[in-house]
């Protein structure tokens, strides 16, 4: 049997150990705000990055650390399983506009940096097979973009289940990709990511910000998915 000071002692360590859960931060930008411009405003990446995605953060770990605490509950009251339900929704959204908001800052390089320059090695190789050229890939993301009604994303992934083939997959709110779906490039159809500089001309943002992609990042995803 433990001693009483072994067992205070283990008490003692419950709240720090609890403390030392990791807590998600916003990423280091490789760029200033006004970097992108004329393509995206400074003000909408500021905007952007500094309330949008810090909501996110703040969202995600705030239903992490409620379920966390609830789950310990549990078996003294099951009725908290509702809770913790509705908790994994909260998860799931603010969790997805964590991800996603991670892979579209990255997704985003000024010209100086490479942004709009097209890609290459294999990940051009595998656009060049399939679509017959960059615009033709363009061309279909952009159709998947204006086709999202509300808020959304479109993401170019690659699909391991599918011989590692190129997809154009839309999802909406905050949904992401998971699983064999490997993404490359995640670009943002949410009015905050537009309407300030574009207002209601969601079509130019579209056009626009490939002069700003990151198509090194976006190969070199391409080379690590396995």
């Amino acid at each position: 049997m433990f001693s009483k000071g072994v067992a205070r002692r283990a008490l003692q360590l419950q709240p720090t150990l609890l403390a030392k859960r990791t807590k998600v931060t916003l990423p280091d930008l490789d760029w200033d705000f006004g970097a992108l411009e004329p393509h995206i405003s400074g003000k909408i990446n500021e905007i952007h990055y500094t309330k949008h995605h810090q909501t996110y953060v703040n969202g995600l770990n705030a239903a992490v650390g409620q379920f966390e605490e609830l789950k310990t509950k549990l078996d003294s009251d099951p009725s908290i399983s509702k809770q913790l339900v509705a908790l994994q929704q909260n998860i799931k959204f603010h969790g997805g506009g964590f991800t996603n908001h991670n892979l579209f800052w990255k997704n985003l390089a000024p010209p100086s940096q490479g942004g709009g320059e097209p890609p290459s090695g294999a990940l051009a190789k595998q656009i060049e097979a399939q679509f017959g050229s960059l615009d033709k890939l363009i061309s279909l993301t952009n159709t998947k973009l204006a086709g999202i009604q509300g808020s959304g994303w479109a993401f170019i992934v690659k699909n391991l289940e599918n011989g590692g083939q190129l997809e154009v997959v839309q999802t909406y709110n905050q949904d992401t990709v998971t699983g064999s779906l490997k993404p490359l490039v995640a670009i943002d159809a949410w009015e905050h990511a537009y309407y300030l500089q574009y207002q209601n001309q969601k079509a130019d943002y579209f056009k626009a910000i490939w002069n700003v992609i990151n198509w090194k990042e976006a190969a070199k995803r391409f080379d690590a998915a396995a």
